[in-house]
């Protein structure tokens, strides 16, 4: 997941920004073809960035979780505060999709 680790260190706002939708539908020519592929994208970068968080957070996992054994490991908790203040990826998304950061085809319909 070196992407998104490198990603984070362009500036991305990682709050919400008020988008004009006119710029969204350059690329494609259609804004409902541009939410497609940005909304593709962010389920593939959500997907990286929890597959990368789980595998982090499994070097904590004990086999007994019991309420009594359970206690507050700081290393664990600032691995957790760090992806919470990591940039969404919708917002990862749009950059990368207004930027030409993305890769996408539309299928043309096969001819009869």
């Amino acid at each position: 997941m070196e992407n998104n680790q490198e990603k984070a260190i362009i500036p991305v706002p990682t709050t919400t920004v008020t988008r004009d939708l006119r710029t969204l539908d350059v690329n494609t020519g259609n804004i409902y073809e541009s939410i497609v592929v940005i909304s593709k994208r962010a389920n593939q970068i959500a997907a990286d960035v929890k597959e990368e968080l789980h595998s982090k957070l499994a070097d904590f996992a004990t086999v007994n979780d019991n309420l009594e054994e359970v206690f507050e490991n700081r290393e664990q908790i600032e691995i957790s505060k760090h992806y919470e203040r990591m940039p969404k990826p919708t917002i990862l998304a749009i950059d990368e999709f207004l930027n030409d950061k993305v890769y996408y085809r539309i299928p043309t319909p096969e001819q009869e």
